[in-house]
């Protein structure tokens, strides 16, 4: 722990137990003497406990588990846990967050979820603020670019801190940081979150294009685009503040996602490309693609809301939730770039 920064004495919860949230219980275990976790399941619970390392999820990573206040009580972790992290696939957020009984207006949460929850078309952050009338001091987002592979490893990885107070993004970047772990404070805590979502829809599109055969020339070209159009959805959908599209939580981001082996949504795409079935494509992964269900979420609020331009989500969702051929699909799209 860097001692240059004065610290309270803050206890941390992360709700979630996918690779992420595994990734940052690791990096959280570096610095802090106990860490909360909420396990959803008894079984994954046990069996850590036993084995010291998850049993689905980034399994080289063995902990402490002295340093871990285990439970599968979601209230438990969140009364115990002056900040939260959640770490929760989008997908099923909604349901575990109306498990919450214990009062959240003295908690500072943290998203790292990198996903929309389907039910209301809302990022975390914009759920809190909506339903639970937190404020934007309230609030953080903690960002890549950052696979949790590579966290397993212990290779230098960068983590964006984002809050609306900012010592709220510097006490928990403190508790982040490590020899491998290098952290930045931003204050753009809707940005962010966003980007960390249209992210994961830009690599499903790098995934199909692979799929398909493309090389890596059309590869550069589909992500210069991606870039652009994520600037132009944010702007669009989310404010209109100005922002450095090209620093690492935004492009950074994007890059690795797009470009990793590591990346599940490129993966994804990827086999979509070579013609399996959305079923049978999730059927063989072991881990969740946000970016599907954020496909449709995000073309559905653009719809709504903005209507910018974005011909790449358009592509996907086309392909994705319309069951046309990738084939022609992405044809059509490499006349809509430059």
């Amino acid at each position: 722990m860097n001692n240059d920064l004065e610290r309270p004495d803050i206890k941390v919860g992360v709700l979630g137990n996918g690779s992420w949230a595994t990734a940052l219980v690791k990096m959280l275990t570096e610095n802090m003497d106990e860490v909360g976790w909420y396990i959803r399941t008894a079984y994954t619970l046990e069996y850590i406990k036993i084995h010291k390392h998850n049993p689905k999820y980034i399994q080289q990573i063995e902990f402490d588990t002295e340093k871990l206040k285990l439970s599968n009580d979601i209230n438990e972790i969140v009364e115990y846990a002056d900040y939260l992290i959640v770490a929760i696939p989008s997908a099923y957020l909604k349901a575990e967050l109306d498990k919450i009984k214990v009062p959240l207006k003295k908690k500072v949460i943290f998203s790292a979820v990198k996903g929309i929850i389907p039910e209301n078309l809302m990022i975390l952050g914009e759920y809190l603020i909506s339903e639970y009338g937190l404020t934007k001091k309230e609030l953080g987002v903690i960002a890549g670019p950052c696979h949790a592979e590579e966290v397993a490893m212990e290779r230098l990885s960068y983590l964006t801190v984002a809050s609306g107070k900012k010592s709220h993004a510097i006490h928990m970047s403190e508790m982040l940081r490590s020899h491998y772990i290098n952290t930045t404070y931003s204050k753009d805590i809707h940005g962010i979150e966003w980007a960390a979502v249209l992210k994961n829809i830009y690599a499903i599109a790098a995934g199909v294009a692979h799929g398909l055969g493309y090389g890596d020339n059309f590869q550069a070209v589909l992500v210069s685009n991606a870039i652009r159009e994520m600037k132009k959805f944010i702007k669009k959908n989310v404010d209109k503040k100005k922002r450095n599209i090209m620093r690492s939580a935004y492009l950074g981001d994007l890059l690795v996602t797009a470009y990793s082996t590591f990346s599940r949504n490129r993966m994804f795409g990827n086999m979509i490309g070579k013609g399996y079935t959305v079923k049978s494509a999730m059927m063989e992964m072991t881990m969740v693609s946000e970016g599907y269900y954020a496909t449709k979420s995000a073309y559905l609020i653009n719809q709504e809301r903005g209507q910018a331009k974005i011909p790449i989500i358009d592509a996907m969702y086309r392909i994705l939730y319309e069951k046309q051929p990738a084939k022609m699909v992405m044809e059509r799209l490499t006349d809509e770039l430059d």
